[in-house]
């Protein structure tokens, strides 16, 4: 038979059985849209989730300040180890797998602006700090600059919410802030980001001035912590072992001693959100597949019903000559027009349901749910497979009837 035919033939015997035909279409149609509904909500639980992560920083590592807890060639435990620039100097040039590394100074201080005061976490830092932390200035500021570090400037970058906070609406840069008592020139403010972490103070309620201005203003020499970036985040675990040989070697303590330096490494949560989200997409996916085999199994009995009612045509077609895999690829045909007419259906009713949900108000929680090509391509998998599987039985019965059973 042609296709044209084959075609004319399935709407027709759809069209005999109304209420059948819609049942079986409806539920490949729900089957499909619920596949990509719970997928698009994990794909964009996902990206919110890397984007909330993201304002930490990128595959960084932050080291703080520890005490020994393991005696090591005649020191005892409880010695501070306590970080200095020279420190940060001493891991570029023995631990070439960084490929970034800067100290960072913090203390709470208190910010005026007439009568507005705040008190925020003020952070000492170099140029390259913006970068690693993810840190950018809003159009027309800037971030601190070499000259800034050089000559030792009052000059200070504010979160945005700090800004908020000290000049209201106003536009603060080129204006003076008091930081205890010292004026400093606002040069930038930070454009807004998602930030659901930190070890100090989120980035958008803090200030942040010259690492020398800071030194030089509060009589310090000792860091409250230091950030590096590994050169290949296949090595971070090797990084993070050099890290405690070379301090070790110089504060003499046992580099299997973790607690003389406190180390969290963000590349350790990459890995953990990969396992974690292929996991939950699989979960979810696994769900929606076996909601769409539901409607699977209503075509396979549409199919063994059709190949029931037309016993006599296919006995007349094989008694004239056609042959088990013309009969086969017929059934199989149909199927797949069943399955893809539904399958049309439940991917408009599924976009449809995804942009519904744009504007519900649960982006900070668990992200907005999108129509990734990643969720097209899972789910016309799975229908595939969920055709082979409806159609097989039934054409595979149509072709190995008996000639005489037919015709009977």
């Amino acid at each position: 038979m042609r296709l044209f035919e084959i075609i004319s033939e399935l709407f027709r015997n759809l069209n005999q059985q109304r209420l059948r035909s819609f049942l079986t279409v409806f539920g490949i149609m729900w089957g499909t849209a619920t596949l990509i509904l719970l997928l698009a909500f994990g794909f964009g639980f996902r990206d919110q989730t890397v984007l909330n992560m993201r304002g930490m920083g990128d595959q960084i590592a932050i080291m703080f300040p520890g005490q020994t807890t393991k005696a090591f060639q005649g020191y005892g435990v409880g010695r501070a180890i306590r970080f200095t620039e020279d420190d940060v100097e001493m891991m570029r040039n023995r631990i070439p797998e960084i490929k970034i590394v800067t100290p960072e100074y913090i203390q709470g201080m208190q910010l005026t602006n007439g009568e507005n005061k705040r008190n925020s976490n003020v952070g000492g830092v170099y140029t390259e700090y913006s970068d690693m932390r993810n840190i950018f200035p809003q159009s027309g500021g800037r971030w601190l600059n070499q000259a800034d570090i050089d000559e030792q400037r009052r000059v200070i970058f504010l979160g945005n919410q700090l800004a908020g906070n000290l000049f209201g609406d106003e536009d603060p840069v080129g204006k003076q802030v008091f930081v205890r008592q010292t004026p400093f020139t606002i040069i930038g403010v930070m454009q807004e980001k998602t930030q659901n972490s930190s070890y100090s103070q989120r980035d958008h309620d803090r200030a942040f001035i010259p690492a020398t201005t800071f030194s030089a203003m509060t009589g310090t020499k000792y860091l409250n912590n230091i950030i590096y970036t590994p050169a290949d985040v296949q090595q971070a675990e090797f990084v993070q072992d050099r890290v405690y040989e070379v301090f070790g070697s110089k504060y003499r303590f046992d580099p299997t001693d973790r607690n003389s330096i406190g180390l969290w490494d963000t590349n350790e949560f990459w890995e953990f959100i990969d396992i974690l989200f292929y996991s939950i997409n699989g979960f979810l996916g696994l769900i929606g597949f076996f909601t769409l085999a539901v409607g699977g199994i209503g075509v396979a009995n549409i199919m063994f019903v059709v190949v029931q009612e037309r016993m006599k045509e296919i006995g007349i077609r094989r008694s004239v000559g056609a042959k088990r895999f013309t009969i086969m690829g017929q059934f199989f045909l149909e199927t797949f027009l069943i399955v893809g007419v539904g399958a049309g259906a439940g991917f408009l009713l599924g976009w449809g349901l995804v942009q519904a949900t744009q504007n519900l108000p649960i982006k900070e929680f668990v992200g907005t749910p999108f129509f990734a090509p990643e969720v097209g391509l899972i789910a016309f998998v799975v229908l595939g497979f969920t055709g082979f599987a409806a159609g097989l039985l039934p054409a595979w019965r149509a072709a190995n009837l008996s000639i005489i059973d037919c015709l009977r």
